[in-house]
């Protein structure tokens, strides 16, 4: 996961957003709710609590002292007593295949968070948030803040997936009202396919800050668009995944 250095043309977004070094953080829950995934439900030890948008570090140590860490944004909201991850299983990684794997209840870990202040969402302003794939993480802990604060109005939402059956949170996503696409399968009326231009204009509109989530094809693609439909590049932020989210 980066962030994007050539769109930071809104300044450092949260000023003094709250940072954590190292902790020890006990697993406190363990779902697989879709395939090749797991969420983490972790208590963190002197937990320093996070914005929504920011993000973990989860470092693994082998008795060889080789270590292995890997950035995981945070899906639940500031005020949920936990840190929830979502993350995406990947077969060379030598980072999610653990803990998708072999992690359980008790467990403990090394993480170092809440990382971020750029893509991060103050819960006061109006925002789009474009997703692809996993990319919809972040952007889960920015829906239940708003809910938290009664300020769901302030978000608008599109996700892309290539089937239902691979989105993270899909049906909070829905309950929400977000717009869902899926690339290789019909939802609902709309046939399969990316998502385009005419989907997005609805939702977007001048003083609404837009983030955009997901694989590098996917942030890049969704970028275009907004810029496109005359989105000022100083409204647009992007956060990129690495081979997570491709094949959104």
């Amino acid at each position: 996961m980066t962030e994007d250095p050539a769109l930071d043309v809104l300044g450092p977004g949260v000023v003094d957003a709250p940072t954590g070094g190292w902790r020890t953080a006990t697993v406190a829950g363990v779902r697989r709710p879709i395939q090749r995934a797991v969420e983490l439900r972790l208590d963190v030890h002197d937990r320093v609590d996070h914005l929504p948008g920011q993000h973990y570090v989860v470092r693994l140590t082998a008795e060889d002292g080789y270590t292995a860490q890997r950035s995981y944004s945070v899906a639940s909201a500031p005020g949920d007593p936990l840190v929830e991850l979502f993350i995406e299983r990947l077969d060379d990684g030598e980072v999610s295949t653990y803990l998708a794997d072999v992690a359980e209840p008790g467990d403990e870990l090394e993480v170092r968070g809440p990382i971020g202040g750029w893509f991060v969402w103050d819960g006061e302003t109006p925002a789009l948030l474009l997703a692809g794939g996993f990319g919809v993480v972040p952007f889960i802990a920015m829906l239940r803040q708003a809910r938290a604060l009664g300020r769901s109005d302030l978000l608008r939402i599109a996700v892309s997936s290539r089937t239902l059956a691979e989105l993270p949170y899909a049906e909070e996503l829905m309950h929400a009202g977000a717009l869902v696409v899926l690339t290789r399968e019909e939802h609902g009326s709309r046939p399969a396919g990316r998502l385009t231009a005419a989907e997005i204009v609805p939702l977007w509109e001048p003083g609404r800050t837009a983030y955009v989530c997901g694989s590098t094809s996917f942030a890049e693609a969704a970028s275009q668009l907004l810029t496109g439909m005359g989105v000022p590049a100083h409204d647009i932020r992007v956060e990129r995944f690495g081979p997570s989210g491709a094949a959104a």
